[in-house]
């Protein structure tokens, strides 16, 4: 990947910089793991512009994709430790935006994160989220 410089937050942008990338991370956190699901996000992301980006985030190895046993039709989706690792970022642009963008409104399978930011503190949360995911996702690839 070329990176326009040298500056880590320019690398970081390119990498996941884009209008949609972090929401599909922030959808595989709170349970969205496959394509019809994701499809579902508030945001209304456009088919074509999920599938290239599901492709861009595999390429980075931050999201792997299995298929479901029994039936390679149906593929699951999750996060690498490379994509768990976004989850400080997830939160800190959530908590800023609840202290500068006025009324936020959060969507209901994201309330539960939401709300242990208040019970947890953020660095609290980061911790419980980031091991509860990967313990889930450990169970789902040991079943595929």
């Amino acid at each position: 990947m070329n990176h326009r410089s040298t500056c880590p937050v320019s690398i970081a942008l390119d990498f996941i910089g884009d209008r949609w990338s972090l929401l599909i991370v922030r959808d595989l956190f709170v349970g969205r793991t496959t394509y019809s699901e994701m499809l579902q996000m508030p945001e209304a992301i456009a088919t074509n512009i999920l599938v290239d980006r599901l492709k861009k985030l595999i390429e980075l190895d931050i999201i792997v994709r299995t298929h479901a046993p029994n039936n390679n039709k149906t593929k699951y989706y999750h996060l690498t430790e490379k994509g768990i690792d976004l989850y400080p970022i997830i939160c800190a642009l959530s908590a800023w935006a609840r202290t500068h963008a006025g009324q936020v409104e959060v969507h209901p399978l994201g309330l539960a994160q939401w709300n242990s930011f208040d019970q947890l503190g953020i660095e609290g949360n980061i911790k419980q989220v980031s091991s509860d995911y990967r313990n889930k996702r450990e169970e789902s690839l040991n079943q595929a």
